[in-house]
């Protein structure tokens, strides 16, 4: 499938047609094989099902149209399945008839002048590989009772673009092999989960069985906590969904704009404790949401959000920048000139995002968030996290986080799923029981409340995230806790 002569043929074709002033034709095709896992200890089972796969292409058409009033429209269109002119005129046919006025429009993106800064990056072995081959290993999975569920899955990504701004077509390939595992004790009420992400084939293993399977074991027999402030370590996995669900939303150009970040006038101010880093990399080699191009057809690259604990850049694609820049009230949104601002405001993250199913052809650019690190100044070994914390929990998995209050406001909720334990005099002492504690807290008292990292961030998928996060544990004091009280305390 050839579409970087299917965009090129479409520019082409679409140049010539009336009233049109600016064009960006984008193509994708998308293919995401899928093996679910379905293993029992102790009824005869297959292990897996059957490989499954979906798989879809075409065309997304953004136009700019000589208005009747001399003002131009913006519109979108787009056609599956067709990579030819015909489609590409169906699709412009589309973004014509949807075409309105937006007085905060400037132009489609244009170059920036920066090269791509990766180039050949994906495993060509896993950009091709068949239903057949995919397959999952259920050695080491006896366990006294033990269910196993979850899945094993490839995505694998090709896009190109061109525009009236950048004629010449740019092409990207992206792939990656995930897996996800949640192994259950059902007589002794345990469950425990793993997980991995690569994006070399022969750097595949069975980690996520083998850990979702050691982790339910040893959560057998978990208890309970009153409700109160604690010492909590957060895990890789609960620091990537506080990631997805708040600070990444938080650090967007498009929440300065509309004032629903929490972090508001306070670019270039600390908004969290001194030491802890975060950035966003989609141009790092061998990390999982690397893209060689953005899908406006521009260069990715690494956008600092928080250094040493300072609020020093903000994701964005090329219209929320635009929009920002020239807001007249972006002095007071952004908290410094936004002329000072713009090159925390570099458009390194307009993607095209599908829930984490690839880049979509049917929608135009948003901001979205590729490879995100979190770092601390001085990581340790989670044994010396644990000594540093005392007395606490350790939280393995999160789910449902959301905010309350709204985004500004910084509240959220989650609750604690498994994977936890309770820590005393700074050792792992016993395992907490699933769904029995709620986490209610504020996300800015939390990023100023962190007493530590480990080493070593993990890859970390996220459920219909285009993102990964790459977290180490994070070590949080006077993380508020209540209890889960009604039905679940007869279970006790």
């Amino acid at each position: 499938m050839d579409l970087t002569r299917a965009v090129r043929e479409a520019l082409d074709c679409l140049t010539r047609q009336p009233n049109v002033l600016e064009l960006e034709v984008f193509a994708a095709f998308n293919r995401s094989l899928l093996t679910r896992l379905n293993y029992t200890s102790h009824i005869p089972c297959n292990g897996v099902e059957e490989p499954k796969s979906n798989e879809m292409a075409g065309l997304g058409v953004q136009a700019v149209f000589n208005g009747p009033d001399g003002k131009p429209l913006i519109g979108f269109g787009s056609e599956p399945s067709d990579l030819t002119p015909e489609g590409a005129l169906r699709a412009l046919a589309k973004a014509r008839q949807a075409a309105v006025h937006d007085p905060e429009f400037r132009s489609l993106p244009r170059s920036t002048g920066a090269p791509s800064a990766l180039v050949g990056h994906h495993d060509p072995r896993l950009m091709n590989v068949e239903d057949p081959e995919l397959v999952a290993d259920e050695a080491g999975l006896k366990r006294l009772g033990l269910i196993l569920g979850g899945d094993v899955s490839i995505l694998q990504s090709r896009v190109a673009i061109a525009s009236s701004a950048m004629p010449e077509p740019q092409a990207d390939d992206w792939a990656f092999m995930s897996a996800s595992a949640t192994g259950m004790v059902e007589a002794r009420d345990a469950k425990g989960s793993g997980w991995s992400i690569t994006t070399r084939l022969e750097h595949f293993t069975d980690e996520a069985g083998g850990e979702a399977a050691d982790n339910a074991v040893a959560a057998m027999d978990g208890v309970r906590v009153p409700s109160g402030d604690y010492q909590v370590i957060f895990g890789p996995q609960p620091v990537a969904d506080l990631c997805n669900n708040l600070i990444v939303p938080s650090c967007q150009a498009g929440s300065f704009y509309s004032s629903s970040t929490p972090f508001l006038g306070r670019l270039g101010r600390a908004v969290a404790a001194r030491g802890l880093s975060i950035y966003d990399h989609g141009a790092m080699p061998g990390l999982a949401g690397s893209r060689g191009i953005t899908c406006e057809g521009l260069p990715t690259g690494r956008t600092d959000l928080i250094k040493d604990g300072v609020l020093v850049g903000l994701l964005s694609h090329w219209y929320d920048t635009q929009r920002l820049l020239h807001d007249p009230a972006a002095r007071e949104k952004l908290g410094v000139d936004p002329a000072a601002a713009a090159a925390a405001l570099a458009p390194r993250n307009g993607f095209r995002g599908d829930g984490g199913s690839g880049r979509s052809f049917e929608s135009t650019p948003g901001t979205s968030a590729s490879n995100v690190v979190v770092e601390g100044a001085d990581p340790v070994s989670l044994a010396d996290l644990a000594a540093r914390v005392g007395n606490g929990l350790y939280v393995g998995r999160i789910w449902y986080t959301y905010p309350i209050n709204g985004l500004r406001a910084g509240d959220f909720t989650c609750t604690v799923v498994g994977d936890s334990f309770i820590i005393r005099d700074g050792r792992i002492a016993a395992p907490l029981r699933a769904n029995t504690i709620r986490i209610n807290d504020n996300v800015t008292r939390l990023l100023g409340a962190v007493v530590g990292t480990t080493k070593d961030p993990r890859g970390t998928p996220l459920w219909a995230a285009d993102e990964v996060v790459y977290a180490p544990a994070v070590a949080v004091s006077g993380v508020h806790v209540d209890a889960i009280a009604g039905f679940m305390e007869g279970l006790d």
